[in-house]
């Protein structure tokens, strides 16, 4: 089973946290993320994550430094996870391949359903990091 590689996008705002969304079907139907997506062949980790950003929200951010690497066993795939610092540059957050989307308080991010790989990451936001 090949490992897919996910880059995600942690967008911070006077103080909260943009989270997206998935659809209501497919993998993780209906779950909240940090915006992102896999790499296409040939792409850079940062590349693939400003276009991710673009194709499902409509927003520019300029990709600064990784700040947690997770590993998850899902029953289909291996996934690899790459989440960086990002800064938004431009736009308002459109639903182009999201179904919504909130600006959370890092305490506030246990109130939405994340994926189980995500823990890690929101227990560090958490603490304020």
């Amino acid at each position: 089973m090949a490992t897919v590689l996910v880059a995600a996008a942690v967008i911070r705002r006077a103080g909260e946290i943009l989270l997206t969304r998935r659809p209501d079907r497919g993998h993780l139907a209906g779950f909240w993320e940090f915006p992102g997506g896999k790499l296409e062949y040939g792409e850079s980790p940062e590349v693939a994550l400003a276009r991710e950003c673009r194709e499902e929200c409509a927003i520019e951010v300029e990709v600064l430094d990784i700040i947690e690497v997770t590993y998850h066993r899902y029953a289909r795939k291996d996934v690899l996870l790459l989440f960086y610092d990002c800064r938004l540059l431009s736009g308002e957050v459109q639903h182009l391949q999201v179904v919504d989307h909130a600006w959370v308080k890092p305490e506030e991010l246990d109130r939405y359903e994340l994926p189980p790989p995500d823990a890690r990451l929101v227990a560090k936001l958490k603490r304020g990091r």
